[in-house]
């Protein structure tokens, strides 16, 4: 009678229940792992024989299969290992498992001398247990605290095989982790600060519009008129992550392995700014096994792109499908995996290849073919589904030296967040899934977006003149419905709406 134990598959975000059975025949001495498993999972054989043989238990010496299913599913990474062990032990009935512990789920990876490495994606997999109704999980000590920020289920700790061997045989029972009430980070530590930017008071106030609202934002302008550090101050001014927030970003950061041992629930919204060089799989995620891209792992947060030009055209318009539906789907042949991608996209460029092209104070060295290139790295298509489009200048001497301090993050973060609430009692209403001005829908604008008579003739103006796409005036709608929350404005005003206009103009 084979022995069977439960466990997961982490795939993309989610995860899927794997059986792990094990049996033995007299035919000869051998040891085979069947079920599409990657190279990891044909490692454990000596992984699982060699913590087995140092936990002081026997390993059966007749043929052993494991098979993990469904055969049809591809496994990838050490993470079954501990099941693998666990139900090789009881064949041979070196351990007897209660009905409950039939019912849990054994996740881990066992090193030779039996101890339990962590594991990637463990909220995923608490996730999961939970959603599918499992009261309990065996796991790597180390993941305990993590597994446990998911209520409702039993989180046993284990730190090797010879500990849990004697668990189940009832010899010395480990106690289940006992998680502390976690919470929620009031004083965030930010990096960079607004009051520390001299001038740029234009530049602030298209920061705090993109905070407000969620909206896409592009700076132009001149080498070292502090475009980076514009795009850096941006985190600061963003409200807190709610918890469902946190849990969603801890989660990708889970699966992708990046979360830090001293900081398993995250609460500063991400800010991620790849290098011009990264590669398409690195940006949007895939691979042989997809993984999460940068796009996912800015998700609620921050994606900086300095440089915007200088990366290849085909990986910025990659970029299109997913700041549209603020997902990301990767399709390959046995699977189709679905990442979310809801962030702010901020990017910062030059205007032309030596920076300074209609700068008033150094002459442009290069030629009009050279600038036309350059600007034409970035498609229209692109360019349409940013919202706010600001010429950054030098900051004159007298800014610079000045000692007088601009005013702080925190302020600035207390208007966003003021509108933020704003947005959310809107929303809430009709019980939207919409949490911002920027993910409104084309039914939403027609509810919350009504301009009055003066507004549509300067809107229709600007439709005429601009040559403005479909896509263009309902970003200008949204964007002009985010400018009065953060007045406070329960209507949309003309001025409203030609401001944001003035930040829209330059991008067509």
């Amino acid at each position: 009678m084979p022995a069977k134990i439960i466990t997961v598959a982490v795939i993309g975000l989610d995860c899927q229940k794997v059986e792990v059975e094990a049996d033995t025949s007299a035919q000869n001495s051998a040891f085979i792992i069947v079920g599409l498993g990657d190279a990891a999972v044909q490692e454990a054989k000596e992984r699982v024989r060699l913590a087995i043989k140092n936990s002081n238990a026997l390993f059966p010496r007749p043929k052993l299969t494991v098979n993990l299913a469904p055969a049809d599913l591809k496994k990838t990474g050490p993470i079954f290992d501990l099941a693998m062990a666990v139900a090789i032990l009881s064949t041979n009935k070196q351990i007897k498992l209660t009905e409950e512990d039939r019912q849990a789920i054994f996740v881990g990876e066992l090193s030779l001398d039996s101890n339990l490495r962590p594991v990637n994606g463990m909220i995923a997999i608490a996730l999961f247990a939970k959603k599918n109704g499992f009261k309990k999980i065996y796991l790597p000590a180390e993941n305990a605290f993590e597994a446990s920020l998911i209520p409702d289920l039993t989180i046993m700790p284990v730190n090797n095989l010879i500990e849990l061997i004697k668990h189940l045989k009832g010899k010395k029972l480990i106690n289940k982790f006992i998680s502390q009430p976690f919470q929620k980070k009031e004083n965030l530590d930010y990096k960079f600060d607004l009051a520390f930017i001299k001038g740029q008071e234009q530049a602030k106030r298209a920061l705090e519009i993109a905070a407000a609202g969620g909206h896409n934002l592009l700076l132009s302008g001149p080498p070292g008129a502090g475009k980076t550090l514009l795009a850096r101050t941006l985190p600061s001014i963003l409200p807190p992550l709610t918890l469902d927030e946190s849990l969603e970003v801890t989660k990708i950061y889970s699966v992708g392995g990046l979360l830090k041992k001293d900081e398993p629930l995250i609460w500063q919204r991400p800010f991620r700014s790849p290098h011009h060089s990264a590669s398409l799989p690195s940006l949007v995620g895939g691979g042989s096994i997809p993984k999460p891209g940068e796009i996912t792992l800015a998700h609620r947060g921050v994606l900086f792109l300095d440089e915007f030009p200088e990366f290849p055209r085909s990986l910025l318009d990659a970029l299109r499908q997913p700041l549209e539906d603020r997902v990301i789907t990767i399709a390959r042949v046995q699977s189709c995996l679905m990442f979310p991608a809801n962030f702010i996209l901020v990017a910062a460029m030059n205007p032309c290849p030596c920076g300074y092209y209609n700068d008033p104070e150094k002459n442009c060295c290069c030629t009009p073919r050279q600038i036309y290139h350059y600007q034409r790295r970035l498609s229209g298509p692109l360019l349409d589904r940013i919202d706010l489009y600001l010429e950054v200048p030098k900051v004159k001497y007298d800014k610079l030296a000045s000692l007088s301090m601009a005013e702080n993050s925190a302020k600035v973060r207390k208007r966003v967040e003021q509108a933020r609430n704003i947005q959310l009692a809107r929303f809430n209403q009709g019980n939207s899934l919409t949490l911002t001005n920027s993910e409104m829908t084309l039914e939403e604008i027609k509810k919350y977006c009504d301009l009055n008579s003066e507004s549509q003739k300067l809107l229709k103006a600007a439709m005429l003149n601009l040559k403005l796409s479909a896509r263009a005036y309902h970003r200008l709608l949204k964007m002009s419905r985010t400018i009065a929350d953060l007045e406070g404005s329960e209507n949309i005003k003309t001025k409203h709406l030609a401001e944001a206009l003035q930040y829209r103009a330059k991008n067509e």
